[in-house]
C-alpha cells in the first residue's frame, strides 16, 4: 500500500439519510490517518435489504451497480460492519463463474472503517484527543460476519476514551435490518436490553459501528426518555481531533 493510498467512501444509505455528520467523520479520520477520500456520487443502496428479505434477484441487480461504481477504486471503505459484511460475505454467493471472481475480487479490497484504520493502515493513533466515557456495543455483522472484535475499541483507547464495559457488549441490539420491522415484538425488547445495560455502565454515551443499530437504540431511547447519547465510533473519534 502507498504512503498515502486513495480510498473509495462508500457511505452506505442510513448513513446519507440518517448521520451525515458521521460520513464527514469518516472522511475526516481516514485523512487523518494519511489517506486520500474520493466519493462516488454514484453509489446506491448495497442491496443488503433486499437480500435478506429474500430478493436475490434485486440484490443482485443492485451488487452490480455496487461493482460498476467502485470496481476501479483502489480501496473501499464504510462506516458500517453490516454493508460491508454485505459486500466482503455474500456478493460472490449471489453470483457464478467469471461473474462471481470479479465479486470476489471486489470483495477482498472492502473493509469497515474502523478494520481499516488498525489492520490495514496500523494507526489505532490518528492524533484524536477525547476525554470521556463511552460504552461500546459490538455490532453482530461486524463482529460475525466479519470477525472485527479489537479495532473499534483500540481507537477509541489509544483517543483517550474510558471505556466502560457493559455486562454483555456482544448480544445482538435486535436491529438485524429488516427484521426489527417485521418483528417487532422481539426486536424492542432486544434493544431495551441493550439500553438498560448501558444505563447501568453509566458512561452516558453508547457507540457502536452500524447505523442500523444505532438508529434502532436511539429510537427506543428517545421513545423510552433515556438521558443517554447514541453515536457512531467514528463521531466520538472525529470529535477530539485538531
Amino acid at each position: 500500500m502507498s504512503d498515502r493510498p486513495l480510498v473509495a467512501l462508500f457511505v452506505t444509505c442510513l448513513v446519507d439519510q440518517l448521520a451525515p455528520a458521521t460520513g464527514q467523520a469518516a472522511c475526516r479520520l481516514l485523512e487523518a490517518a494519511g489517506c486520500d477520500v474520493e466519493f462516488p456520487s454514484a453509489q446506491t443502496c448495497c442491496g443488503q435489504p433486499a437480500f435478506n428479505s429474500g430478493f436475490p434477484g434485486d440484490a443482485r441487480r443492485l451488487a452490480r451497480h455496487f461493482a460498476d461504481v467502485f470496481e476501479s477504486c483502489e480501496t473501499i471503505v464504510a462506516p458500517s460492519g453490516s454493508c460491508t459484511a454485505m459486500v466482503r460475505a455474500y456478493y460472490p454467493s449471489l453470483f457464478e463463474g467469471p461473474e462471481r471472481a470479479r465479486f470476489e475480487a471486489i470483495a477482498a479490497k472492502t473493509y469497515e472503517l474502523t478494520e481499516f484504520l488498525v489492520d490495514v493502515r496500523s494507526q489505532p493513533d490518528l492524533g484524536a484527543r477525547v476525554h470521556r466515557p463511552v460504552s461500546y456495543h459490538a455490532s453482530c455483522h461486524l463482529l460475525r460476519e466479519l470477525g472485527v472484535r479489537d479495532a473499534p475499541r483500540r481507537l477509541l483507547d489509544t483517543a483517550g476514551v474510558d471505556l466502560v464495559e457493559l455486562a454483555d457488549a456482544e448480544r445482538c441490539c435486535g436491529f438485524g435490518g429488516t427484521f426489527s420491522v417485521m418483528h417487532p415484538e422481539i426486536g424492542v425488547p432486544m434493544a431495551d436490553e441493550k439500553l438498560d445495560q448501558a444505563v447501568t455502565a453509566g458512561a452516558g454515551c453508547l457507540v457502536a459501528c452500524d447505523t442500523g443499530c444505532l438508529a434502532h437504540l436511539a429510537g427506543r431511547a428517545r421513545a423510552r426518555g433515556l438521558d443517554l447519547e447514541v453515536t457512531h465510533v467514528a463521531d466520538v473519534i472525529a470529535a477530539g481531533l485538531a
